[in-house]
């Protein structure tokens, strides 16, 4: 690990300059006043006064309009009696036109302020010469003194390292990552409003497991001192919502936080958002029509449409997504597996080898098959496609086909070489569920630590009955990051994890 760059000595410099304009401050009284009242936003002016020919600089001062702004300074122009501000506030940009006339002792005092100090203005709105909107200051008040300068406007917050670990300032000087994160926004309630407008009910289950269950990974270990018990951070809400689904909710989702104690990259990140969802009574088949509609429609209201670029592709995702088996997919990319060969063990073990698949001995047929995939061919998947019929030995809550028990009635979505989603028709033979845990148990005495553990309530919540359900999780972060055409996870979340800078 590096050690962080100290700051330069010019920067201590000023950071000192600030610390004493702040001490006179306190001298003076009240230093971080809390009796300003903001009413207006700065892009809610901008659009009511858009029209440069109706609102001229004449029509606003026959029609006086009084605002009361606030915001942080971004640029100072400072012109002996008049001076120009721009701030910023949560909605976006405005520009204030300070005149000493106007505002008296209090323009002597704006002088000292710095970029980056948080004001208050009230004044009546006006545009200048150049026919830029501006709020002519009545009042204009210190709120908030900053120490710390801003990088310089030019150069913006440009280190990326620095970007994630200070995102409160890179939310301040780069506007493109201030977008990122409205869309974000935009994108989850979205699709809360989908789902709503379809019946399905927003739930939220334990995030702390006596058992980790739900998916394949590698759970977060902790300790409950009152009860003396060791827990596990969910890795997914899975056996909890169908649990929920057993007690007659028949159509449930949770959007909430999963945690795997898994590797740190560019699609990875301890913690991550799920959307994950259970319907009764649908098959993978609707699961996948759901899980399409969603998407698209989704798309449509935050970006205003369904063609997308994303690392220099156009990805289109208005026409039906591909749907296409693992083993077609498989065959079709490597030419040199003959069909009969795909459940040979020998076969399979020896090709994998070949591709530099590091091969355990406990690997079945079916778990070669998906290392094979994802060497292959998820990579090429940059159109919407479903994957489906995942083999059974990888797929240990997902319901068998009935022509083919060795392949399951489940799909993953790949969007950009990218899985976006899983879903399946789920397991709800209670028994054939035990055997399948029983074998995830062996699997982990061999040394598979991503394996599942055998849940016995969950057992017996299936044997109470779970209807026909379909089952569904989006990773959110991984859709955010295809909407928003960013390359990287951390790009898409506001805290990242990273190792401490010191």
């Amino acid at each position: 690990m590096t050690e962080p760059t100290p700051p330069p000595a010019d920067e201590n410099q000023l950071i000192a300059e600030r610390r004493a304009k702040l001490r006179a401050i306190r001298a003076q009284g009240i230093a971080f006043p809390n009796d300003f009242r903001r009413i207006d936003y700065a892009q809610d002016l901008q659009d009511e006064f858009a029209d440069k020919d109706k609102w001229t600089a004449e029509a606003l001062e026959q029609t006086p309009r009084h605002v009361q702004i606030a915001g942080r300074m971004l640029l100072k122009r400072v012109m002996g009696k008049a001076s120009f501000v721009q701030i910023q506030d949560m909605s976006g940009r405005i520009q204030l036109y300070l005149s000493s006339n106007d505002l008296g002792a209090s323009y002597d005092a704006f002088k000292g302020w710095d970029i980056g100090d948080i004001v208050g203005c009230s004044g009546t709105l006006t545009r200048t010469r150049t026919g830029e909107l501006s709020v002519k200051a009545g009042t204009l008040r210190l709120l908030t003194k900053s120490l710390r300068p801003l990088p310089d406007k030019f150069h913006g917050l440009s280190d990326v390292e620095q970007r994630y670990r200070q995102r409160y300032v890179d939310l301040i000087v780069n506007p493109e990552a201030r977008e990122v994160f409205v869309k974000r926004s935009k994108i989850i309630s979205a699709m809360r409003g989908w789902l709503d407008a379809r019946r399905f009910l927003e739930v939220e289950t334990p995030m702390m497991h006596y058992i980790p269950g739900g998916a394949v990974a590698k759970p977060f270990a902790t300790h409950h001192n009152a009860l003396d018990l060791d827990l596990y951070l969910r890795v997914a809400p899975e056996l909890y919502l169908k649990r929920l689904t057993v007690g007659g909710l028949e159509r449930v989702y949770e959007i909430n936080r999963n945690f795997r104690n898994e590797g740190v990259s560019t699609r990875h990140n301890p913690e991550f958002t799920m959307l994950e969802l259970y319907e009764a009574y649908a098959t993978y088949n609707e699961i996948m029509d759901l899980t399409e509609g969603v998407i698209r429609d989704v798309a449509k209201s935050v970006l205003g449409t369904t063609s997308l670029q994303w690392e220099g592709h156009v990805i289109d995702i208005g026409p039906p997504f591909r749907r296409w088996s693992m083993i077609d997919a498989v065959l079709e990319h490597n030419p040199e597996i003959r069909p009969d060969q795909l459940r040979d063990l020998d076969a399979m073990r020896g090709h994998a080898q070949r591709l530099g698949v590091h091969v355990k001995k406990a690997y079945g047929w079916g778990k070669l098959l998906l290392e094979t995939f994802e060497k292959t061919v998820e990579h090429t998947l940059i159109q919407p496609t479903f994957i489906t019929q995942h083999p059974t030995e990888v797929s240990p809550l997902a319901r068998a086909n009935d022509g083919d028990p060795e392949t399951t009635d489940r799909f993953e979505l790949f969007i950009g070489g990218r899985e976006l989603a899983n879903g399946f028709s789920e397991l709800n033979d209670a028994e054939d569920q035990a055997a399948r845990f029983q074998a995830q148990v062996e699997a982990k005495e061999g040394g598979d630590d991503e394996a599942m553990h055998f849940d016995a309530d969950y057992i017996r919540a299936l044997e109470v009955g779970l209807p026909p359900t379909g089952g569904l999780g989006v990773g959110i972060d991984r859709l955010v990051m295809l909407l928003t055409d960013s390359a990287s996870i951390r790009d898409v979340l506001l805290f990242p994890y990273m190792k401490p800078a010191q």
